[in-house]
């Protein structure tokens, strides 16, 4: 009898374990991901030109794996929000991408820039993002700034590191 029982429990341990579900932990890989996830910047962070003249103290981005987009400036106690579709292309050589941003809301504009992504050496889950962006449609007289020429090359290099944003990923 007791041999049964044993052989019993194993059976249903063995079906039980079968009808498990597997759970996949999604890791994030910059180099196949590039911007999907969720960004924020704040103090020093902020682009100069942002704090500057826009008064900009802090930004929330999260960039969708359906390259749909949700940004949330904060900028004297208000809140704007953007939102979009976006394209980022993988560098054929180097580690910085070039996106086009595709706005719908609060009004339509077309931005575009690069982006860079790299891990902290000590926090394996912590990433920065280096990002330059810069409207492009309605034309309001700036070049986008491209991989070649690297970060601070917005409108041939006048705008100079202002218009250079530091973003850390928020890990859940």
């Amino acid at each position: 009898m007791k041999k049964l029982f044993f052989i019993f429990v194993a059976a249903m341990a063995f079906v039980f374990s079968a009808c498990e579900e597997s759970v996949e932990v999604d890791v994030y890989n910059p180099a196949t991901d590039g911007i999907v996830g969720e960004w924020q910047s704040s103090g020093s962070n902020v682009a100069v030109l942002l704090k500057t003249y826009f008064k900009v103290d802090s930004i929330y981005a999260k960039f969708n794996e359906n390259n749909t987009y949700l940004v949330e400036s904060f900028a004297s106690g208000t809140k704007t929000t953007y939102t979009g579709v976006y394209t980022q292309t993988k560098p054929a050589t180097g580690t910085i991408w070039n996106i086009k941003l595709e706005q719908s809301s609060p009004t339509a504009v077309t931005s575009e820039g690069i982006f860079e992504i790299t891990q902290d050496a000590s926090v394996k889950t912590k990433y920065t993002l280096k990002y330059e962006v810069v409207q492009t449609t309605p034309s309001i007289g700036a070049t986008a700034p491209t991989a070649t020429a690297g970060f601070g090359s917005s409108s041939g290099g006048t705008l100079g590191t202002m218009n250079v944003q530091t973003f850390v990923n928020i890990v859940k």
